[in-house]
């Protein structure tokens, strides 16, 4: 009798598993659009997320496109010069507009430890403010790791010192000609603190547009962005920062700044026409 009992059981539980497997599961092997075509209120929610998407992206291009009223330049005029009184803002815009003061000279100024074209010398171009110091040797080390061997040339430069090499060009090749390639005084980059002149051992170490075909070159245009740099003088933009190319010359805006610009293709200039003021 026993016997029997199992054998039904185990044939009424057969029964079960079968009918389960034969069940109409709605669904379990439809795509999501078939889902939604046979849901609508699914197709609802659908369409409601990817709204909230592109909403939330939206939100954050426009975050990341705000900046604090510190980061702009404050302004005063001084003898018909656009001073800018705010001389320490990391992404101070000093262009053939805009200038520093004749007397200042940052506080933080470091010797990054990456190699120089002139060696160990230490002599004032060989300086940078901590920051772009440090952001520099992270680049420079991480350039290495690729067999991108680079040379630092010209970092902080003094007021005086721009004055006498302005005096210098315009002596050889005259005033037009040098101003094209050399700021006046209070209007260089370089005496930020926050630019540095690179060059490679594949030109010489020189200053050269040659350097834009080097391996060195292509190099820092595609990955300076991710140290905090940007090529601040891009071939194509001469009409908006006012110089020539030079693609040996990159300025340290931080790395949320300088990954905006990348993207967009933008100048330091342009950057700032997109920019909204919080």
């Amino acid at each position: 009798m026993w016997v029997i009992m199992k054998k039904l059981i185990i044939t009424l539980a057969a029964a079960v598993l079968l009918s389960a497997c034969s069940v109409d599961i709605p669904f379990i092997n439809e795509k999501p659009l078939e889902k939604a075509e046979k849901n609508p209120q699914l197709a609802e929610r659908n369409e409601q997320t990817k709204e909230n998407y592109a909403s939330n992206a939206k939100g954050e291009e426009e975050s990341s496109l705000a900046l604090e009223a510190a980061y702009f330049n404050a302004i005063k005029e001084v003898n018909g010069i656009k001073e800018i009184v705010n001389a320490t803002n990391t992404l101070a815009l000093v262009n053939k507009e805009f200038a520093l003061p004749g007397s200042y000279i940052p506080d933080d100024l470091v010797r990054p430890k990456v190699p120089f074209s002139f060696g160990n010398q230490d002599i004032e171009k060989s300086y940078l403010r901590k920051e772009a110091g440090s952001a520099l040797e992270k680049m420079f080390s991480a350039a290495k790791e690729s067999n991108i061997h680079l040379f630092a040339v010209s970092g902080y430069r003094s007021y005086a010192r721009q004055e006498s090499i302005l005096n210098n060009e315009i002596g050889k090749v005259g005033e037009e000609e040098a101003l094209q390639a050399v700021a006046f005084p209070g209007k260089s980059e370089h005496q930020t603190g926050l630019a540095m002149d690179i060059s490679s051992e594949s030109v010489q170490y020189l200053l050269v547009e040659e350097f834009e075909d080097t391996d060195e070159g292509k190099w820092l245009k595609e990955n300076a962005h991710r140290f905090g740099f940007i090529l601040r003088y891009p071939k194509d933009k001469e009409k908006i920062t006012g110089y020539q190319f030079e693609p040996w010359h990159f300025r340290y805006v931080g790395e949320k700044n300088a990954q905006i610009m990348y993207k967009n293709g933008w100048t330091l200039e342009e950057f700032f026409q997109e920019v909204r003021k919080l």
